[in-house]
């Protein structure tokens, strides 16, 4: 909380309370613009056009971070938004790193097929194991870890850096070790995530609301 605002601040946000936006406010159409983004990147990665690519992807990246900044300075947070916005990311990650483990289609780097395994076998058994404990405990929000922030930052850098020297028809030393570093990150997330979801197994079912 930003010390500097006074009473004065804190009677003004309770005089205006965050609105519940629809599908068309702003931070849920840049979620959703992610979503029909990934066709045209995957199309562009396809055809070989691997700069249009590269910049696609670079304008839906940024549409993660504009969506956040646009529901809180607008206060336009909502349900909806909560979901398109997770939705959105895993979308346009899991095509990025399908497509570019296609030896025939990503060139001249490619990801390791164990690496893009991991990364896609890990959300699905997060979202997954979500599914069971709403079923089983009733709880509905999951708070981010650290390494899961980490190894999803990670992943993002990595597809970039892969675009751009395919772009660039380049094949540096050093994505070996980006590879490695994101499969350690991605690993120790889904062991953290791990121990969370058996925690949150043995707890108490949380009463629906009235």
């Amino acid at each position: 909380m930003d010390e500097t605002t006074g009473s004065a601040g804190l009677d003004g946000a309770r005089a205006a309370p965050a609105r519940t936006p629809g599908l068309f406010a702003l931070p849920n159409l840049l979620s959703l613009s992610r979503v029909l983004l990934t066709p045209v990147f995957v199309v562009l990665v396809v055809k070989g056009r691997s700069w249009e690519a590269f910049f696609v992807f670079l304008v839906a990246g940024a549409t993660d971070a504009l969506d956040g900044l646009a529901a809180r300075a607008l206060r336009l947070k909502s349900t909806l938004g909560l979901w398109l916005d997770p939705i959105g990311d895993k979308v346009l990650l899991t095509a990025a790193f399908v497509v570019l483990t296609l030896p025939g289609v990503a060139r001249p780097n490619v990801l390791p097929l164990g690496l893009t395994a991991l990364c896609i076998g890990r959300d699905v058994a997060i979202a997954l194991a979500a599914m069971i404990i709403v079923a089983l405990r009733g709880r509905r929000s999951f708070k981010p870890v650290l390494a899961g922030k980490a190894s999803t930052i990670c992943q993002v850098f990595l597809i970039y850096a892969v675009l751009y020297f395919n772009a660039a028809g380049r094949a540096p030393g050093f994505l070996a070790w980006f590879y490695v570093l994101t499969a350690l990150l991605t690993a120790a997330s889904f062991v953290q995530y791990g121990f969370i979801g058996v925690r949150m197994l043995r707890e108490k079912p949380v009463p629906p609301a009235v």
